[in-house]
Formats: C-alpha cells, sequence, structure tokens
C-alpha cells in the first residue's frame, strides 16, 4: 500500500464503505484530508473504490477491525471508528459477530491509536439508551436496556464500546470523543438494511404495503446524513469531553413517516398511494426516542439543516433510480 504523505491531516476511517462512512470519506476529502479508508466489506459497498480511487487522497485498505490493525498502516492524526452494522436485519442474523465487532474491534482500534498517538471519535449510537423512560434523552441518563434480547447484540455492543473508550482514556489518556449518532437517513442508504425509511421507499416504490410495527404513534428523529457527517467532523476537530448526542430533536411519528412517503411516492410516480399496514410491534422496539440535542448546538455549533420533507425527497431521487434500474 501506498504510504500517503503527511503534509495533511490524515484521517483513518473504519466501516467507511458503510452508509455513513462513505459520506464522511466525501466529506473529509473534500476538507483537504487524507484519508484511509478501512472496510472488511460485509455490509459495506465496494463502490466507494470507484468513486474515490482516483482521489491521491483516497487510500483502500480491506480488513477485519475484529482482528489487529494491519501493522503497515501509517501513522494517523484521527481516527473515526464507524465498523459495524446498524441494520436491524444484522441484529438477528449475526449477533455474536456484532458484538466482537463493537468489542474486539473497538479495542483493536484504540490499541492502534495509543501505538500512533491519535485522536479517536467512537461513533456510539443512540441505542445505548435502549427504551427510554425520560425524554427528550440527555447524555447524562443511563438509558435502559435490555441485555438479553433481539437487539441486544447491537445496544450493548455500543455500550461497551464507550466503556473501554473511558477505559483507554482513563489509564492512557487517549483524547477519545463520543458521537451518539440518532437515526441517520439519506441518499447511498441500502435499499434492503431494513430500516425504517428504506423499508417504507422501496415497498411504495414496488406499489406494496407498508409495514407499521405496532399502532404508528411510535416516533423517531431523523437526521439527513450531511448533517450526520458535519456533526461527526465537528466533534472530532472540538475539545469536548464524554458523549454528545448526535441528532435532530424533530420528532415524527411512525405513522407520520409512512404517510409522508406515501404521498411522496405518489405524487412523483402518479400512481395511487399504496396502504399503509399495522402489525404486532416488535420486541425491544423503543417506543419513542428523541434526542436533546443542546449539547452539541452550544459546544460544537452543530444543529441539522436539512428538512424532513427535503430530506425524503433528495432520498427518494437515488431509490427511484435504484428501482428503475432493476
Amino acid at each position: 500500500m501506498s504510504r500517503p504523505t503527511h503534509t495533511t491531516t490524515t484521517v483513518l476511517v473504519t466501516g467507511a464503505a458503510g452508509f455513513v462512512g462513505t459520506h464522511l470519506v466525501d466529506l473529509l476529502l473534500t476538507s483537504g484530508k487524507t484519508v484511509i479508508a478501512l472496510d472488511i466489506l460485509w455490509t459495506g459497498s465496494s463502490t466507494i473504490i470507484d468513486r474515490f480511487q482516483n482521489n491521491d487522497q483516497f487510500t483502500f485498505v480491506e480488513h477485519d477491525v475484529v482482528q489487529p490493525l494491519p501493522a503497515h498502516l501509517p501513522t494517523v492524526d484521527e481516527i473515526y471508528h464507524l465498523a459495524c452494522p446498524a441494520s436491524p436485519i444484522q441484529f438477528t442474523k449475526h449477533p455474536r459477530r456484532i458484538l466482537e465487532t463493537c468489542y474486539m474491534g473497538t479495542n483493536h482500534v484504540l490499541q492502534f491509536a495509543l501505538e500512533r498517538t491519535a485522536k479517536v471519535l467512537i461513533a456510539s449510537s443512540s441505542e445505548v439508551y435502549g427504551n427510554p423512560q425520560v425524554y427528550p434523552l440527555s447524555e447524562s441518563y443511563f438509558g435502559n436496556v435490555n441485555p438479553f434480547g433481539p437487539r441486544s447484540c447491537y445496544d450493548e455492543g455500543k455500550r461497551v464500546a464507550e466503556a473501554l473508550a473511558y477505559a483507554y482514556r482513563q489509564e492512557n489518556r487517549i483524547p477519545i470523543r463520543i458521537a451518539r449518532i440518532f437515526n441517520a437517513y439519506g441518499p447511498g442508504m441500502s435499499p434492503t438494511d431494513g430500516r425504517i425509511i428504506s423499508n417504507f421507499m422501496v415497498a411504495a416504490l414496488r406499489g406494496e404495503p407498508l409495514i407499521v410495527y405496532g399502532d404508528g404513534h411510535a416516533s423517531r428523529s431523523f437526521q439527513f446524513i450531511s448533517d450526520c457527517v458535519r456533526g461527526l467532523k465537528l466533534l472530532m476537530e472540538s475539545d469536548v469531553d464524554g458523549p454528545v448526542n448526535i441528532g435532530n430533536n424533530q420528532e415524527s411519528t411512525v405513522k407520520e413517516i409512512a404517510t409522508l412517503v406515501t404521498d411522496l411516492v405518489a405524487v412523483r410516480t402518479g400512481r395511487p398511494r399504496v396502504e399503509i399496514q399495522f402489525q404486532p410491534e416488535r420486541e425491544d422496539d423503543p417506543v419513542r426516542r428523541v434526542p436533546d440535542a443542546r449539547r452539541a448546538k452550544e459546544l460544537l455549533g452543530w444543529e441539522p439543516k436539512v428538512g424532513l420533507a427535503e430530506g425524503l425527497a433528495r432520498t427518494f431521487a437515488m431509490y427511484e433510480e435504484w428501482y428503475n434500474s432493476t
């Protein structure tokens, strides 16, 4: 592997071929960073290689963080640790591997950072709060998590990743940033990843009913992907210590999202609106999840810029292109 010259900030991004990772790599390259993108391509897409391969500041390394990071990697200044599938489909298919990625992968990343004297941003998740009992969710809330259930591999995996980061900070004084990411969406999200907006978009395009689990009153707070990665970059470049929620405090019910998608697809395609069907709620699905995003606004100057209607329209354009090509 060619070694990037160390004239600019050199950044390692694990999980770089995933949804958030690809957008983050794009932002970092646009900002003039040298980027080493590391991914095993388990759930990520190899299109990242084609997209950036002609950029001299980009290097792709195929590697699984469950194994120690390659010794031939050059010195880096910053590490964004994003590696771990966030798809609910993977929670039931590969729970052990998700836990291994969260614990062993994070440990290997932190050990590499210790050896190379690098700053680390851990991409944590709103899932650390589990099925919360307080709203909105501030970073001081400890959560309400089921350690023995269908989502526990991811919920507890992200919690142990944060605990590891804390331990390395305490013992080794590694500079750590913790981003608790809430429901990101946008172009590049896999049509088969099993999350709400991708499920709804694909079903509506196929003329199939949109499936809502529960009575539709469960809520989420969606942020457009460009807002999310901008927040991650601001957090990395700050001196903020401790977890920070990166999320939109504008809350929508699942039924409202389903209605927005059916209306959008009907208008854009000229086809009739599809039906919304309700099925029994799934075990451990959070009833409500909305962040208290004041810490990000006050300490980073960050808040979402892209509204839900605009974001859904931009996301639909990608799904429509995908649908027409299949």
